[in-house]
C-alpha cells in the first residue's frame, strides 16, 4: 500500500516478470516437496494478474476470451466458463463483445480472468478500479470463496481492496 506514485504498481510488474530490474532482485520459488527456484522465464505459469493498464481482446465475447486464455493457463478445477460468468454476473452479456462492456463490466472480466485461473499466485493492481458497490462487494467474495489457498498480492491505496489482507507492506517505508 502507499500513495500514488510510490511503486506499488511497479513492485507488480517486477513480480510477475513484466518489468526488468536495475538492482535486487525477485526469487520465485516452487512450493511442495523438495521446492525449488522457478526460474524467471517461467514465473509466468505460477502467477496471474488483473490491473487497470492491462487489456482485454475487445473482438471477443467474455466466453472466446476465457477460452482463449485456457489455453495458456488452466482455468480452477471443477469450474466452467458458463459457472464463472454467472458468478461474475456477466451472463446477459456472455455473447456481446467485450468491446461494448462497461469499465465495471470490462474489471470482472479481468478479476474473472486472474482469479479463476489455477495458479498459486495471484497479483492484482486496484482491484476495484471501475467497479460500483455491488462490483466491490463480488470482489471481496471472489477473494473469499476462490483465494483461500493462494497467495494474493493487491497494490492499492483503498482498504476495501486489501482490508482481507493478513500482511501489509507500506511503500513508503522503503523510500530512501
Amino acid at each position: 500500500m502507499g500513495p500514488n506514485g510510490s511503486g506499488k504498481s511497479t513492485l507488480l510488474q517486477v513480480i510477475s516478470g513484466a518489468v526488468g530490474l536495475s538492482e535486487g532482485g525477485v526469487v520465485s520459488q516452487e512450493s511442495g516437496v523438495g521446492s525449488r527456484e522457478a526460474g524467471a522465464e517461467n514465473v509466468y505459469q505460477y502467477i496471474s494478474i488483473a490491473a487497470p493498464y492491462l487489456e482485454v481482446i475487445e473482438e471477443m465475447t467474455v466466453v472466446e476470451f476465457l477460452e482463449f486464455h485456457q489455453n495458456f493457463k488452466p482455468l480452477l478445477p471443477d469450474t466452467s466458463i458458463k459457472e464463472i460468468i454467472s458468478v461474475v454476473g456477466l451472463e446477459s452479456a456472455a455473447q456481446k463483445q467485450i468491446r461494448y462492456y462497461s469499465s465495471g463490466m470490462k474489471q470482472r472480466v479481468k478479476l474473472a480472468q486472474a482469479i479463476f485461473s489455477d495458479v498459486p499466485v495471484i497479483l492484482l493492481d486496484e482491484p476495484c478500479t471501475n467497479l460500483d458497490l455491488t462490483g466491490i462487494a463480488l470482489y471481496q467474495q471472489l477473494i473469499e470463496t476462490y483465494c483461500k489457498d493462494r497467495l494474493v498480492v493487491v497494490s492499492s491505496n483503498d482498504e476495501a481492496e486489501y482490508g482481507f489482507c493478513k500482511e501489509r507492506i507500506n511503500m513508503m517505508e522503503y523510500k530512501g
